[in-house]
C-alpha cells in the first residue's frame, strides 16, 4: 500500500493575509473558493512540493499558529534564503548543528533542539553535509516552518 501525504490544514486567524503571505513566499495558489458565509477553503501549494497546504474558514478547530516545525526541503539552502528575503519574507540566518545531522522543531519563530547537549551554530554545515543545514520562518500567525537543505536523499527515499 502507497500512503501520499497531500494535503495539510493549516490554522489562521485571517484567511486573506495568510493567502497573501503564502503567495508572497512563492506558494501557488491551486483553489480560493467559498460556498457560504462559514466556509471558506484556500489551497496553496509550495513550488515542487507533491503536499499543499489549506487553510480557510470552517476548516479547523486548532488555534491559528499553533502548527510548528513544518518541514518544507530544498537543494540549495543559500538559494532559498535568496529568494525569500528577495521576496520579503522574512527568515533567519542559515544555521546547521554542532553535533551532527539532529532535528530541528520550531516554535513561535525559535528553534527547539530535542537532544541533551544540542547546540545551533551560525552557518552552513561545515562539509554541506545533506540534511545538514536549515533556515526557519514563520506566516503572520506564527506557524513555523523548518527548511533543510537536502542535496543527496539517506538510502529507502
Amino acid at each position: 500500500m502507497n500512503l501520499k501525504l497531500e494535503m495539510i490544514v493549516l490554522p489562521v486567524s485571517d484567511i486573506d493575509r495568510a493567502k497573501a503571505f503564502y503567495e508572497k513566499a512563492g506558494f501557488r495558489l491551486d483553489v480560493d473558493y467559498t460556498a457560504s458565509e462559514d466556509f471558506r477553503v484556500v489551497h496553496l501549494t509550495p513550488p515542487g512540493s507533491e503536499c499543499s497546504i489549506i487553510f480557510g474558514e470552517g476548516m479547523t478547530p486548532i488555534a491559528p499558529g499553533s502548527f510548528q516545525g513544518l518541514y518544507l526541503i530544498v537543494s540549495d539552502i543559500e538559494e532559498a534564503h535568496a529568494e525569500l528575503t528577495g521576496r520579503g519574507i522574512e527568515v533567519s540566518d542559515i544555521f546547521h548543528d554542532a553535533g551532527g545531522l539532529l532535528f530541528h522543531g520550531h516554535e513561535g519563530g525559535d528553534v527547539t533542539y530535542h537532544k541533551p547537549g544540542q547546540k545551533q551554530l551560525a552557518g552552513l554545515h561545515p562539509e554541506r553535509a545533506s540534511y545538514g543545514s536549515f533556515l526557519t520562518f514563520s506566516d503572520p500567525d506564527g506557524n513555523g516552518w523548518v527548511l533543510q537543505e537536502v542535496s543527496q536523499r539517506l538510502p529507502g527515499r
